[in-house]
């Protein structure tokens, strides 16, 4: 210990004696330069069923929903008006066919996976408008191009909960989280993974 104390101390000492001229500085520009374009990807989500319950079924109601593609997963988001993230109740899980809800007819999805998103916050308000009417209900948002979905469906809304089918490229890793705001309403947000 004291060897390795006395060596550093003479490597010190030797480095401020040392004139200006012998110590080189390496400029910034000639430096390996640090990709900020490659992701590591470490991605510890799984696959099983995912599920928060709440006591507040029907409340809220679902405005939006819209997806985008990050580096390592793409991005479903689900807008919820009408109440906060602590209030809303969902359940993910693969399933072998995404039924609508009321009828129990399959809703046919891209991709070799679907998983069937449940929200419990309804599509239509008290008085039974509908507060989100996708133009096409089978592709409601156009995810062409994307790394793993293939395609997002509205399954339907129904006594105070929405589902949606996301068709998925594989079995592959996602997470689900809520996030307060804006104002005084929430998102449900789905990352599935590009990869496991």
């Amino acid at each position: 210990m004291k060897t390795t104390s006395r060596l550093a101390s003479a490597l010190l000492g030797m480095a401020l004696l040392a004139p200006a001229s012998a110590v080189a500085i390496t400029p910034a520009a000639a430096l390996p330069a640090v990709s900020t374009t490659t992701a590591t990807c470490q991605v510890v989500w799984g696959s099983l069923a995912k599920s928060d319950a709440d006591s507040h079924i029907g409340d809220g109601t679902v405005t939006n929903l819209r997806t985008g593609r990050h580096t390592c997963y793409d991005r479903v988001v689900i807008d919820i008006a009408n109440i906060p993230a602590s209030k809303v109740g969902y359940s993910l899980a693969y399933v072998n066919t995404v039924r609508s809800i009321g009828s129990g007819q399959a809703i046919p999805l891209d991709g070799a996976a679907q998983l069937k998103v449940r929200v419990t916050v309804p599509a239509y308000n008290s008085s039974g408008a509908a507060t989100y009417s996708p133009q096409n209900q089978s592709k409601v948002v156009d995810v062409t191009g994307y790394s793993t979905l293939r395609q997002v469906a509205l399954a339907g809304s129904f006594e105070g909960q929405t589902i949606f089918g996301v068709g998925v490229r594989a079995r592959l890793p996602y997470r689900v989280f809520l996030l307060d705001g804006p104002g005084n309403g929430s998102r449900l947000v789905l990352d599935v993974a590009h990869r496991w």
